[in-house]
């Protein structure tokens, strides 16, 4: 074990986070239940923005406490995730253990709330969260909330879940409020506000008080994105402001006109309007049925609501930007507060709007939870996104010191010495600034304590650096200490590997050259068809509609060739299998437009090779890696429901299970794991006795390889408690994607 103190000195704003001198009221136990982190990162937001709200929050993991202790507790969030078939997570299964035992304790005058992690791609769906729900509720808890079953998509989800609890919890706490009554005050907020001059508000020394990252991070950071569209330019800039939105604390809320509710933005305190103008001055397809509303009698007041809008037009046209114009002067006329002046585009807009997006962000991330603009904190958000100190001294230049917080890190490396074959993990324990970069903290480690660990150098976004860090496929110059891994009491844990899938040069460097072979072998060149072009004054030229060109392009749209190929678990046990690096790359080319038929049977021939997608037996694996794009992900699943699809679902069982998953998921009676004849019904049975479809059944199998026989029913009813899918007279199973990619499409959560 090396101790040591990094001499790295990095600097970021100071700001002066609450003490416990200033928590009040009744202590909020936050447990979580974790087997990959997220649960445990989630339970660690949580613990900052109760500090944030002025309470007494206690996080620990369930492995940290014995079911005892839940007796004295009067507040308990819980953040849970759940393993395998339905099962607690490793640091939960003592306590649920002892939760179902003989004693469990009474929990009356607890209060609790639980948000449960999960994927609908398995079976027993949150199962976990829902358990300790139930039990809660069973042992004489209040449950102040209904519980949220979040997908592998959980941030939105838990962040809503997380702030609606907290607030609950505010209410509760040291005041010996009943649930009743704090339901009682929630339905007479609006009163509230009508009559507020009593209450107290947030001044500009408390907001100095609690710093800039509290007013960046603390309570309501939602900002409504509308946009109005004919052609997709505003939908399109509105998904470029929401990402931007993200490095100034805000969230950003992605809202079509077309269906959303106009008064629900009484209870907002941020909104951003993005309108194009169709025709003469009219509103766009999707935004006029909204405006009619907001101009009627029925639309709310909206005071507090801070609003800024980018008015996109045609200066050809006699009434330039008018939509923009409507919407501009309807919302002050509502009562709203114009942050930032209004925006009138031109068909070139993107250099206009991006400049407006860097003056209107700062300013609407000024604005706090309670609805109050602090204006003197907008240049320092400004220079707080910039990096720059944004103060100036006598001689205009002077730049003050900043300093951040250190906090413990312990490092975990994996180390491989090819001279003796011998593999092992060194451990450091250091002190690092918060903001850290992983790649400067092993450039750290490298100079002042081993000169011998190896690992790709390059530039900060270089995709050739790629590791592994806690499970987590990154770049290491692009991730920081403090989004990799939950920080408890000022200290992380990180466990550093190399990529899975490639042959380990020394320590964290891989050889890339297999995925560059596969690469090549996928004869990544274009040859393109002949095909109608545009005369231009230097010739020729192809052209490609634009959300053609877009959709292509998101496919690829991933950081690094080499996490993508390492995520799946496939490739280090399938040496043939060309990557799905390669497989999306292959398919975005044979999807693009310009591409000759005969490169299209090329690569359609690849695709369904047995080093193709057949060779991909499980595409959550990749889905659950955040470097993946969504769109990479979706490109996967229609590559294999393509191929499968070309080849008639033929092959050993491909049209068993075919018929069988389409008469299962049409009757409307059951779901993957209910008996075959329940679905089918008697006369389906009897018919099926002569067609060799019981037979299967009964020497079925079950596709998690858990038991064959559910408890004793199968040996009662046979075959009411036997497995999921059948196989034909209990032979291996060669072709295991057939069985994911019907599933796949019958029902999104197999």
């Amino acid at each position: 074990m090396h101790i040591f103190n990094s001499r790295i000195i990095l600097v970021s704003y100071v700001h002066i986070c609450w003490t416990g001198d200033n928590l009040t009221g009744e202590p909020l136990l936050i447990l979580f239940g974790s087997e990959s982190g997220n649960s445990e990162e989630l339970a660690s937001i949580a613990e900052n923005q109760a500090k944030s709200m002025g309470m007494s929050p206690e996080l620990k993991g369930m492995d940290e406490i014995q079911i005892g202790d839940l007796s004295s507790a009067k507040n308990v969030l819980i953040f849970c995730s759940t393993w395998g078939e339905g099962e607690m997570p490793d640091n939960a299964v003592d306590l649920w253990d002892s939760a179902i035992g003989d004693s469990p304790p009474s929990l009356e005058g607890c209060n609790f709330a639980i948000c449960a992690l999960g994927d609908t791609s398995y079976e027993f769906f949150c199962q976990s969260g829902k358990d300790w729900d139930g039990w809660f509720e069973k042992q004489g808890a209040n449950r102040i909330l209904d519980r949220v079953d979040c997908d592998v998509e959980y941030d939105e989800p838990a962040a809503e879940f997380t702030n609606q609890a907290l607030t609950i919890f505010s209410e509760l706490s040291g005041t010996g409020t009943t649930i009743q009554e704090v339901n009682s005050v929630a339905d007479e907020t609006s009163e509230a506000i009508e009559n507020s001059d009593g209450l107290e508000t947030t001044s500009d020394s408390e907001i100095s008080d609690v710093g800039l990252e509290g007013l960046l991070s603390s309570g309501d950071r939602s900002l409504v994105l509308l946009f109005g569209s004919q052609s997709g330019n505003s939908e399109g800039l509105v998904a470029k402001i929401s990402k931007q939105a993200k490095e100034y604390g805000l969230k950003g809320e992605i809202h079509d006109m077309d269906g959303f509710d106009f008064n629900s933005l009484s209870s907002k305190k941020r909104v951003l309007i993005v309108c194009s103008t169709w025709g003469e001055g009219e509103m766009p397809d999707n935004a006029e049925e909204l405006w009619q509303f907001a101009i009627s009698e029925s639309a709310s007041k909206l005071e507090g609501l801070h609003f800024a809008v980018c008015a996109l037009g045609d200066t050809s046209y006699e009434f330039f930007c008018q939509s923009g114009k409507d919407w501009d002067g309807r919302l002050e006329e509502l009562g709203a507060n114009r942050i930032i002046e209004r925006l009138d585009c031109d068909v070139d807009y993107d250099s206009p709007a991006a400049e407006w997006t860097l003056k209107v962000l700062p300013a609407l991330a000024a604005v706090d939870s309670t609805g109050q603009f602090h204006e003197e904190m907008v240049d320092v958000i400004k220079s707080y996104v910039d990096g720059s100190s944004g103060v100036e001294g006598e001689d205009g230049f002077s730049i003050p010191d900043l300093k951040s917080e250190l906090i413990q890190v312990e490092v975990d490396i994996f180390r491989y010495d090819p001279e003796t074959s011998t593999t092992g993990t060194d451990t450091w324990l250091c002190s690092f600034p918060r903001n850290t970069s992983v790649l400067d903290v092993l450039r750290a480690l490298k100079k002042s304590q081993d000169g011998s660990l190896t690992f790709r150098e390059g530039a900060v976004d270089d995709p050739n650096t790629a590791i592994s860090v806690n499970g987590r496929l990154v770049i290491p110059g692009l991730t920081r200490l403090d989004s990799i891994a939950p920080i408890r009491d000022d200290s992380v844990s990180l466990r550093i590997s190399p990529l899975p899938g490639f042959d380990v040069i020394r320590d964290l460097a891989v050889d890339p050259w297999s995925l560059e072979r596969k690469r090549e072998a996928s004869k990544p060149w274009m040859v393109a068809a002949t095909r109608e072009g545009a005369h231009t004054p230097q010739g020729a030229i192809g052209t490609m509609d634009p959300a053609t060109a877009s959709q292509i392009h998101a496919k690829t749209d991933f950081q690094s060739h080499m996490i993508m190929h390492a995520s799946s678990d496939a490739v280090p046990h399938a040496n043939g299998y060309l990557g799905p690096s390669v497989i999306v790359s292959c398919w975005a080319r044979r999807n693009d437009p310009r591409i000759s038929p005969s490169k299209m049977e090329e690569i359609d021939e690849l695709l369904s090779s047995s080093n193709g997608i057949k060779a991909e037996t499980d595409l959550a694996p990749i889905r659950r890696q955040r470097a993946i794009p969504r769109e990479s992900c979706q490109a996967l699943l229609e590559v294999k429901n393509s191929v499968l699809t070309a080849d008639g679902f033929n092959g050993k069982h491909g049209k068993h299970v075919y018929w069988y998953a389409w008469t299962v998921k049409s009757s409307g009676m059951v779901n993957d794991t209910v008996i075959y004849r329940q679905a089918l019904g008697p006369f389906a049975l009897l018919a099926n006795l002569f067609s060799g479809v019981t037979a299967r059944m009964v020497l079925g199998f079950t596709r998690t390889g858990g038991n064959m026989f559910n408890g004793q029913l199968g040996m009662l009813a046979p075959p009411a408690g036997i497995g999921k899918m059948p196989k034909q007279f209990n032979s291996s199973v060669d072709d295991h994607h057939q069985v994911i990619a019907i599933f796949n499409e019958m029902d999104g959560r197999f």
